[in-house]
């Protein structure tokens, strides 16, 4: 891999001496998106090359064919004796592996690398988990030395307290609130509209109770002329039937096979 890069940027020398000359700035350039058929709007490319006076972006077959071509003047085979290939793509892998590695957290690279599955990110890296995990670890330990430490302390017996009630005030009328400890109810406890109830599902009935009210009020509101509160009520509802699809897609209960207790039989001796 190093003889490649060597080989490829001595192929690119020239761009670099044009670098020079260009004190700094990087001239715009457009390039042919293959995959949308459409030109880009004029940026300030990496690889990019002057032809017959005018700069030109590298094309990413170009870049496939350098590679290539280094590659095989390095001489070096794979497993079944076929030359290596890399393309551009696997850079990316690289880039990803050596920044997890070296300590970025893997949500962090997850948002550089543009994937909105961090599976995909954890895929990317060429290290296995274990590694992943150390390096992750490594990091946290760095930034925690830097932050004071009585950030760290034991917490007073009222700090205490407070931690566990809030736990204490997350059950309610039906089912379990998961908001955060120190964060404010954002839906000054209307529980029915709020993402992060967990409805019990011993509450059903009292769900369906609440859906049939809301419905019946939504009538009497559209009866009335009351577009201001119909509008309330229908985000309610709204909240209400999530609630109970939620329970609709939890698996059922199993009933309890007893499987009793096993009976020894005992057999003849043999020497009788």
């Amino acid at each position: 891999m190093c003889s490649a890069t060597a080989l490829l940027s001595g192929r690119s020398a020239d761009s670099s001496s044009r670098a020079g000359r260009w004190a700094g700035r990087t001239p715009l350039v457009r390039s042919y998106d293959r995959g949308e058929c459409e030109w880009q709007e004029p940026a300030p490319l990496l690889f990019q090359r002057r032809i017959c006076g005018e700069d030109r972006a590298f094309t990413d077959e170009t870049v496939r064919t350098m590679l290539d071509q280094a590659l095989i003047d390095t001489g070096l085979t794979d497993a079944t004796g076929e030359p290596l290939r890399y393309t551009p793509h696997d850079f990316r892998r690289l880039f990803i592996t050596d920044a997890i590695l070296n300590g970025l957290p893997p949500h962090i690279a997850q948002v550089i690398a543009g994937h909105q599955d961090i599976n995909v990110t954890l895929g990317y890296k060429a290290v296995y988990p274990e590694e992943a995990i150390q390096a992750h670890m490594a990091f946290l330990a760095r930034r925690r030395s830097l932050r004071p430490s009585e950030e760290y302390r034991v917490p007073t017996d009222d700090e205490w307290q407070e931690f566990l009630g809030h736990f204490e005030r997350r059950k309610v009328s039906i089912g379990a609130c998961g908001r955060a400890f120190g964060t404010p109810c954002i839906h000054e406890h209307a529980c029915v509209r709020c993402p992060m109830l967990w409805p019990d599902p011993t509450q059903r009935d009292r769900l369906v109770e609440i859906r049939d009210n809301l419905l019946a009020r939504i009538t009497e509101a559209e009866r009335e002329g009351w577009p201001g509160e119909m509008a309330g009520l229908q985000v309610s509802l709204a909240g209400v039937e999530e609630k109970l699809a939620q329970l609709d897609r939890r698996p059922a209960s199993r009933s309890v096979i007893d499987l009793q207790n096993p009976t020894i039989i005992s057999r003849p001796s043999q020497n009788s």
